[in-house]
């Protein structure tokens, strides 16, 4: 070969190298490109999921803690004029002694528990008020803390008499004064309470009268109309809880059953694939839609109570049944073909071979898929919604044919609560309970996958 043939090889030679070089260039740049936006993509939702979670704390976590009047409150007799407590007599029925009874309470809720609220707070402000500022000192106390008051006496009557330390709640608008939740600059016509009130509070608040303490209220009692102060999610927790409870309970083994056969034992013909392709269908369909379905059939057809978690919790189940089995499918298809064939080959019958060799292997994703989508059950407001259970229930229910509410559609309740400056912090607690809740399924479905999970 000349040296002229030989510089044109090498200069091929190197051209193509060069080629060959850019083109590996451009590749790696698509791939650090593409690894950049996939970075920037998991970064962006992190951000903004922080973004939300940090959002909702800090409005919800203050109203865990409420503005509590610390009292001590003198129950005068002379204002508590009522006959000791009875007791059942010898030979008296028990329609004679509860009537006897219900009169002695009907006295108890005859006393003016207002009076001694009032003079419990009187002690610990300065002059004397008149009684024409009843109303100006009522409005520090929730409307609903004589009650409490009245179902402590009902409890043990001996008390009468005596001086007792209670914990009241504050009025919802003291708590939103005190928290600043309100311009203190705004005219007197603008503000929720009179001067003299604002006054009080901030005196009461001064002495340590007044106290931000965590709110158990919050937890343990029901929603509540007349005492805004006094608001809870007990009912609401109560009948999420039933919903869910009939959730479990019918829509886990149908759908784990039903996917089973579908997988396993289902001849693949027409009928199968059609009712594979609905099954699809109605894990898309909104949620609204199972609502409206609820209402028709188990209200409007078989006349189930309205806003009963019975009826929530069948339109619950009707609605997570689809994803259960699509997900209890998929963790039955992951299970290799050698698990079976191995089974059969040393002579198991179709059903040991799925009940003692592919389901216990399949288990952990089959309880992952359960459990989230009874955790998406949890959150479900929209079918709520359409079968009453967005009325206003003040009970706590006590079985799941009673009316009842659950937390997603309390949380809408109170979002649209006319007193927003003490609804909405109240809001975003309710939105953290329910998040809490939801996340404990999830970490739960994490931990039984990892406890159960086998590997071949």
């Amino acid at each position: 070969m000349t040296a002229t043939n030989f510089d044109i090889a090498d200069t091929r030679r190197r051209e193509r190298l060069d080629t060959i070089q850019r083109s590996l260039n451009a590749r790696h740049a698509r791939e650090r490109r593409f690894r950049f936006m996939g970075l920037a993509a998991v970064v962006t939702g992190l951000v903004l999921v922080a973004i939300l979670f940090t959002s909702i704390l800090a409005r919800g976590l203050p109203a865990f803690w409420q503005a509590t009047l610390y009292l001590d409150v003198y129950l005068d007799p002379e204002i508590i004029q009522v006959d000791e407590r009875p007791v059942r007599q010898a030979g008296e029925s028990p329609a004679q002694f509860r009537e006897r009874e219900l009169a002695w309470l009907n006295q108890l809720g005859l006393v003016n528990w207002n009076a001694l609220i009032d003079e419990a707070l009187k002690a610990h402000l300065p002059g004397e008020i008149e009684s024409r500022q009843a109303r100006d000192l009522r409005a520090l106390v929730a409307s609903g803390e004589r009650f409490a008051l009245r179902d402590r006496v009902i409890e043990n009557p001996e008390l009468i008499g005596q001086t007792i330390t209670v914990k009241m709640l504050a009025s919802a608008n003291v708590d939103v004064w005190l928290k600043g939740n309100i311009d203190r600059n705004l005219p007197d016509h603008r503000q929720q309470l009179s001067a003299q009130t604002r006054e009080w509070a901030d005196h009461l608040e001064a002495q340590g009268v007044i106290r931000n303490a965590f709110s158990t209220s919050l937890f343990l009692n029901t929603d509540s109309r007349s005492s805004p102060a006094s608001a809870g999610l007990a009912g609401a927790f109560m009948g999420s809880l039933f919903m869910m409870l009939i959730v479990i309970l019918l829509s886990v083994p149908l759908g784990v059953a039903s996917a089973i056969y579908l997988e396993e034992f289902a001849p693949r013909n027409r009928l199968t694939d059609l009712i594979e392709i609905n099954i699809n269908n109605l894990a898309a369909v909104p949620s609204i839609i199972f609502g409206l379905l609820g209402a028709a059939i188990f209200i409007g057809y078989l006349r189930l109570p309205l806003s009963a978690p019975l009826v929530g919790g069948l339109v619950l189940t009707l609605m997570t049944l689809p994803t259960i089995i699509i997900a209890t499918r998929s963790a039955l298809r992951a299970i290799p073909p050698s698990i079976r064939q191995a089974a059969l080959g040393i002579g198991a019958s179709r059903v040991q071979t799925v009940f003692h060799h592919v389901l216990p292997l399949a288990l952990p994703g089959i309880l992952t898929g359960s459990i989230l989508g009874v955790a998406q059950a949890l959150g479900e407001t929209a079918p709520l919604l359409l079968i009453g259970m967005n009325a206003f229930v003040a009970n706590v229910p006590s079985s799941p044919m009673d009316q009842a509410t659950a937390l997603p559609v309390q949380i809408y309740l109170w979002q649209g609560n006319e007193l927003r400056n003490f609804f909405e912090a109240r809001t975003s607690a309710a939105i953290i309970v329910l998040l809490g809740l939801m996340l404990s399924l999830n970490a739960t479905a994490i931990w039984l996958r990892k406890k159960f999970e086998t590997r071949w």
